[in-house]
């Protein structure tokens, strides 16, 4: 006896629809079931990770803060995912974002007006592109697994920051902290408000009503989706899989490098070795989440801000690890997947056919 997978002649749209639903429902009983193997209350675990980061103002304005970054690189994961180019490496593209945008602030720390944050934000979205078009290239050229030069490329650019702050950019006057001088005025994202909430939450959302709309109603948007589903169908129509490559990693890596030099221009106010609690990684989840359509992608990336959120309210309330996000995000992704699975394919149990089973007799 043996398990097989049968592709469903056609899936049901609705349940396409309600897959992640069902995945956070289910992330939720094992959540339960966790804090219930840990000695603790399960009903008061899941109300401190679930529901307490929207008790008050100022943890819903925390949960839209770390939902922005995740927001803005989940949608241009989401497009090149849509089209079959898997981009893995935006971790490191959101941290090359940060040290391009932040060379500004750094090397020119006397410029400091309206124009010094728009040259910082273009440099960060040009870094980002740079590191992405690094595996595209080796993709195109020598048909390299983007996969994995896009995963490796990201502890290239971590090193390099860490060599960065440590070193020739580390700030003379910060007793001698692995960090860089600090951004004030101009070279830091405009507050929205009283709270922490900055101008990057408003770009990210307009970027993502942008993406919608590219992908629903332009030509390049048809190409993407023709290229992901039947790529044979698309180089009949002309379109070419090389050029979606690079505009798939262009794409996504800027977003993620926007992100990441939005990150540092806002809530770090500096460079420092660590920029990022691992949201290039945790976008991934957040474009899959979100159907990888761009308007999916910011309810999915407010999921996924919950989940920083409430690990840090659980390890303050109830004691444990600060790893349990990283716990909720893995359950989740598993979920995902496996009910997006079970709506493609029905499980089959076969039986071991009788010449075969008279043999192994």
């Amino acid at each position: 006896m043996r398990i097989e997978l049968e592709k469903r002649p056609e899936r049901a749209e609705i349940f396409a629809w309600a897959s992640p639903l069902i995945a956070v429902a289910l992330t939720v009983v094992t959540g339960g079931l966790i804090f219930a193997l840990a000695g603790i209350n399960p009903l008061k675990g899941l109300y401190v990770f679930f529901i307490e980061p929207f008790t008050s103002l100022w943890s819903i304005e925390e949960l839209i803060v770390k939902a922005t970054p995740l927001v803005l690189i989940g949608v241009g994961l989401s497009i090149a995912y849509r089209a079959n180019v898997w981009n893995i490496g935006a971790e490191g593209q959101f941290t090359m974002g940060a040290i391009f945008g932040a060379a500004v602030p750094i090397l020119l720390n006397g410029w400091n007006d309206p124009s010094t944050l728009v040259a910082m934000l273009v440099l960060g979205t040009i870094g980002g592109m740079v590191w992405g078009a690094i595996p595209a290239l080796l993709k195109v050229r020598f048909g390299a697994n983007e996969i994995l030069t896009s995963l490796m490329l990201v502890y290239v650019s971590q090193l390099l920051l860490d060599w960065l702050v440590r070193g020739i950019w580390r700030d003379p006057k910060g007793f001698n902290f692995p960090k860089s001088v600090g951004f004030d005025g101009w070279q830091t994202m405009p507050v929205i408000g009283d709270g922490r909430v900055n101008l990057g939450t408003a770009i990210a959302l307009v970027i993502a009503v942008l993406l919608a709309v590219l992908m629903s109603r332009t030509l390049k948007g048809f190409e993407v989706r023709v290229l992901g589903q039947a790529p044979r169908a698309g180089r009949f129509a002309g379109f070419s899989s090389e050029r979606m490559v690079v505009f798939a990693f262009l794409l996504s890596g800027g977003l993620a490098g926007l992100a990441g030099i939005m990150e540092v221009a806002s809530t770090i106010g500096q460079l420092q070795p660590n920029i990022s609690p691992g949201y290039g990684f945790t976008a991934i989840i957040v474009a899959f989440l979100g159907r990888l359509n761009p308007i999916g992608v910011i309810f999915a990336g407010i999921v996924l801000a919950v989940s920083y959120l409430g690990g840090e309210a659980a390890q303050v309330g109830l004691g444990i690890s600060d790893k349990t996000a990283r716990v909720f995000q893995g359950i989740l992704l598993f979920y995902i997947l496996a009910c997006d699975t079970l709506i493609l394919y029905r499980i089959r149990l076969v039986g071991r056919a009788p010449a075969e089973a008279r043999a192994h007799a």
